[in-house]
């Protein structure tokens, strides 16, 4: 039952990521693909109808979350307490500036709601990919098997660390590089026009950065953690996320710059495809600890010790199915209905 549920959590987290990525990573380069009042409630337009309803499977993952591992809830939201802070305010802003935008029809209101949106939206995708850094590189339990970590101290990844050190900046990095990327393929898919041809350009010449810190995350990554890799020298087919996050690297530059009518969504699905890549081979490569130790290795959190009773889980998991069921069913047409282009003019 506890493998079931490591499993349930990383694929909601990577659904969430994949979904919420998208409109996240618009959010953060508005300015940078949009020109015009016009251009930016366009893109808007584009993610207006779906990006409320991704924010879904990030509820879904805590509330599992909550009563899978009950420990591992309690002590991640009494140790990462002020960046857990900080990401509920970027939420709430990033909800209010897409909302009250067009609350008053007036260009100068308009503006500062978007530049509160793509501020918001930037520092969310920053924020998550440090806190992905936190998770892979641990943290410093006590002996109760609580921990509470300061925004920042000596920028290390040893010792007294804190929330921001220089492995935890670059994954931080490799978030804004890939959901930006993610964002500017979706925008290409859904627009027409002047904006359709920056959010390309933008993808393609991001392409490159993306290809660096992907390199650069890993080798820091076997650098903090070296023991990170036993699980794909015990099980050899787990190598199958490194290849999907390579061939999909390939696949995004490939579709980016092809001229063929689906080529657009062809590239927004390699993007999808190396981000869920890259957080399962993390979580393949973790498993089983949940949140491991810096300090002491047999004080971090695992599913064994985590877990909530045999008769929890069990009862928990006829219900989660339900509701899986009906919000992948809920997905699935609303997507549908959201395929066709939006053009400036309408």
């Amino acid at each position: 039952m506890e493998t079931f549920w490591f499993i349930a959590i990383a694929l909601m987290l990577t659904t969430y990521v994949v979904l919420d990525g998208f409109d996240l990573g618009a959010g953060a380069i508005l300015h940078r693909i949009c020109k015009s009042n016009s251009e930016r409630a366009l893109v808007i337009e584009a993610i207006g109808p779906v990006w409320d309803g991704n924010e879904v499977w990030l509820v879904a993952a805590g509330g599992t979350l909550f009563f899978a591992f009950p420990r591992l809830y309690a002590a991640s939201f009494s140790g990462f307490y002020l960046p857990l802070m900080m990401v509920l305010w970027l939420l709430m802003l990033r909800g209010i500036g897409i909302e009250l935008r067009n609350h008053v029809h007036n260009e100068m209101w308009q503006s500062l709601w978007d530049f509160v949106f793509s501020l918001s939206s930037g520092l969310l995708v920053f924020m998550f990919g440090a806190a992905l850094g936190n998770v892979i590189r641990g943290v410093q339990f006590d002996s109760q098997g609580q921990f509470f970590s300061p925004l920042w101290t000596n920028l290390r990844t040893s010792g007294n660390t804190g929330i921001l050190d220089w492995y935890t900046i670059l994954t931080g990095l490799v978030a804004v590089v890939s959901l930006t990327i993610h964002g500017a393929h979706y925008v290409a898919a859904r627009s027409a026009g002047s904006v359709n041809l920056r959010a390309k350009r933008f993808a393609s010449l991001a392409w490159w950065p993306l290809l660096a810190v992907t390199g650069a995350s890993l080798a820091a990554t076997l650098t903090v953690r070296p023991q990170i890799h036993e699980n794909y020298q015990q099980k050899p087919w787990l190598f199958v996320f490194p290849v999907i996050v390579l061939v999909s690297l390939g696949l995004m530059r490939y579709f980016n710059n092809s001229q063929r009518p689906a080529a657009e969504w062809a590239a927004f699905l390699s993007s999808a495809a190396y981000l869920s890549g890259l957080l399962l081979g993390a979580a393949a490569a973790l498993y089983p600890v949940l949140l491991p130790s810096n300090n002491d290795p047999t004080v971090g959190l695992t599913i064994y010790n985590a877990r909530a009773s045999e008769y929890g889980l069990r009862v928990g998991m006829m219900w989660w199915i339900v509701g899986i069921v009906l919000a992948i069913g809920y997905f699935i047409f609303l997507y549908r209905q959201v395929r066709e282009k939006i053009r400036l003019e309408a």
